[in-house]
């Protein structure tokens, strides 16, 4: 009966201000999911490297770091972010901290998005270090280069168009995982819907406006990962086409 009862209203979102709201949120998820992406995949390149390098000590750091990050649950790191990692600070720094930066939940987002993503970066990147047969690693030596170079050059970019299909499914995780920030408050495009939802009681409208939203941006996302995949793709190996 409460179905039957109910007004529909899929103009809604097109009423000022929640169009405007929705946008926003959409925006938020956007850049907010490409500034973790690009912290997990510096992060991860460096720990993925530290987990195949051959001095113990930074095999373990890294271990550590995946060990720790990879298993413990997302929301565990946003709150970490936005509730703990302040206390940690002075009390001069922690009110320079609410009185400077605005927007500090979205920070405390990229931050906590960023730095679990880049355990499972990593792992990716570690698979395909191992990959890589020996031989390699030699020949890049033995032209001179340091072991920094040698990752740089050679090692590092031979290892991306490895793990290539799975990489760029990681970014598609990642951006979908952008949807729990709403519980520190940032206005993506999840929190938008809910928010909405709030001042008008069509919350079918609104979370089907969100769904569509992500269908959408994330059948983007996968056109983009095909179109790197066939550019990038190294001959023989298993590609998503080929799946």
């Amino acid at each position: 009966m409460g179905l039957l009862n109910y007004n529909f209203d899929w103009g809604l979102l097109w009423h000022a201000p929640y169009g405007a709201m929705l946008l926003g949120g959409i925006w938020t998820t956007i850049h907010l999911s490409l500034c973790a992406w690009c912290m997990a995949v510096i992060i991860g390149i460096i720990i993925g490297v530290l987990r195949v390098v051959p001095h113990r000590g930074w095999r373990l750091a890294g271990t550590l770091y995946v060990q720790i990050f990879r298993n413990t649950p997302l929301l565990v790191h946003l709150f970490f972010w936005y509730f703990a990692a302040p206390l940690l600070l002075s009390e001069t720094l922690q009110q320079w901290l609410y009185d400077n930066v605005g927007d500090y939940a979205y920070y405390a987002g990229v931050m906590g998005l960023g730095t679990y993503t880049a355990s499972r970066v990593a792992e990716q990147f570690r698979a395909g270090f191992l990959s890589i047969p020996k031989g390699q690693y030699s020949a890049a030596y033995a032209t001179g280069l340091r072991t920094v170079q040698v990752y740089r050059f050679v090692i590092v970019p031979h290892a991306l168009r490895i793990i290539l299909p799975s990489f760029t499914t990681e970014f598609l995780t990642c951006f979908k995982n952008s949807a729990l920030t709403m519980t520190i408050c940032v206005m993506e495009t999840t929190h938008a819907a809910y928010y909405i939802d709030s001042f008008t009681w069509h919350g079918l409208e609104t979370t089907t406006a969100a769904s569509v939203v992500y269908l959408v941006l994330s059948g983007c996302v996968i056109l983009i990962m095909g179109w790197v995949e066939k550019r990038l793709r190294i001959g023989g190996r298993v590609g998503r086409g080929a799946m």
